[in-house]
């Protein structure tokens, strides 16, 4: 079973948290459940149906206003359950590095 493999301390909701899932280019939102969480992922219920979204990866909006979300990819699917695994921020991207013999002119 899914919850057998979890790792890591999780926190249950006895009556979901209320979210949004949206398509990493936007065309598509869809209200959802938390059902659980942990600093690695989440279970959601999905309202609606997600046959046809492109769920390989996505946001979980957990404000109305957008400002607090995570970065996402599919787990698993149950039904209407699935399962979110978090995705780390990249890190430090280097500078882009210039060709050589080019120079930064300013006017």
């Amino acid at each position: 079973m899914a919850a057998e493999r979890r790792v890591g301390d999780r926190v249950v909701f006895e009556r979901g948290f209320a979210a949004h899932l949206m398509g990493i280019d936007g065309t598509w939102r869809r209200n959802c459940l938390v059902e659980d969480i942990s600093e690695t992922g989440a279970k959601l219920t999905v309202e609606g149906s997600v046959e046809g979204l492109n769920l390989k990866e996505f946001f979980l909006l957990l404000s109305s206003t957008g400002l607090a979300y995570r970065r996402c990819e599919l787990a698993w699917v149950n039904g209407e359950q699935i399962g979110a695994g978090f995705l780390k921020p990249d890190a430090k991207k280097k500078p882009a590095r210039r060709a050589s013999g080019s120079q930064v002119v300013e006017i």
